[in-house]
């Protein structure tokens, strides 16, 4: 990898259209934020050019990432930047704790929120469906048949899965104590098909009276 680094940074490698070519710990930084992150967006803040360059160095990223077992990919349509690991792969990283119940609760609870909204024809031209904190309590209590975790402790998870690029969380109205949710289109990366067969087979096999 060090070639190809070298070779972007020196200006080898054609630089973005209308920018100059990152300088080491720009393009460093982006790998680091992609590694953190695990999905990033054109409009997510904080991050610098990171999802400029992860887009148009994408060859490089894909190997970069491919060494560490990750799956690299881009939509133009979302503006979006991710990173996947094989559904039959392990994962050692620091992002591989297993979630507790209320977290994957909250997850599958957001998941099924945007499956919703792209049904009901709901979702934004961007691939945004809005919801909010009170629909997504209903469903834990509806759907996943448990009880939801309280307001703080809700609000607490929604951040976990806002740093990771699954949503967006707007102001909330104090009088009627609920928060505005945008569920992005990289909950479905968060939360995938793979992982939701592997909640199934878990649930499947689970002892009833657990």
């Amino acid at each position: 990898m060090l070639e190809p680094f070298r070779a972007i940074i020196d200006g080898d490698e054609p630089a973005p259209p209308g920018a100059r070519a990152p300088d080491a710990e720009e393009l460093s930084r982006a790998l680091q934020v992609l590694l953190k992150a695990q999905v990033i967006y054109a409009n997510t803040p904080g991050i610098g050019r990171s999802y400029e360059l992860a887009r148009h160095y994408a060859p490089f990223f894909t190997d970069y990432f491919a060494c560490l077992g990750y799956q690299l990919a881009v939509s133009h349509r979302d503006q979006m930047v991710s990173l996947t690991l094989p559904a039959d792969s392990a994962r050692h990283d620091i992002v591989a704790e297993r979630l507790r119940k209320d977290e994957t609760l909250v997850l599958l609870a957001l998941r099924l929120a945007y499956e919703e909204g792209v049904r009901d024809h709901r979702i934004s031209t961007d691939g945004v469906v809005e919801c909010t904190t009170d629909d997504l309590v209903e469903t834990i209590r509806t759907a996943a048949r448990s009880d939801p975790p309280d307001e703080a402790r809700l609000i607490e998870i929604l951040r976990l899965f806002s740093r990771r690029g699954g949503l967006r969380m707007g102001e909330r109205d104090r009088s009627e104590r609920i928060t505005p949710v945008s569920v992005l289109p990289g909950i479905l990366v968060l939360a995938s098909d793979g992982w939701l067969e592997r909640i199934q087979a878990w649930a499947e096999s689970a002892d009833p009276s657990e």
